[in-house]
């Protein structure tokens, strides 16, 4: 890939896409042209992110809330 010394995604920004992943996917398309590794990690990210929700709301909604 492209060597740019800003290419990677600092590890606030990578909670955050985990936690809220149409900012991952935002991101992602803000920066895939530009810095490939930054927009690689945050879709990683917000990937991660979705079966990581679903299954807290299915352990919240069925045990917590019951």
């Amino acid at each position: 890939m492209k060597n740019i010394p800003k290419d990677e995604l600092s590890r606030s920004w990578f909670m955050v896409c985990n936690a809220m992943p149409p900012v991952g996917f935002f991101l992602y398309f803000k920066h895939r042209k530009q810095y490939p590794n930054k927009a690689r990690r945050a879709l990683t990210s917000a990937m991660i992110g979705v079966p990581m929700a679903l299954v807290m709301s299915y352990i919240i909604n069925t045990h917590i809330l019951k």
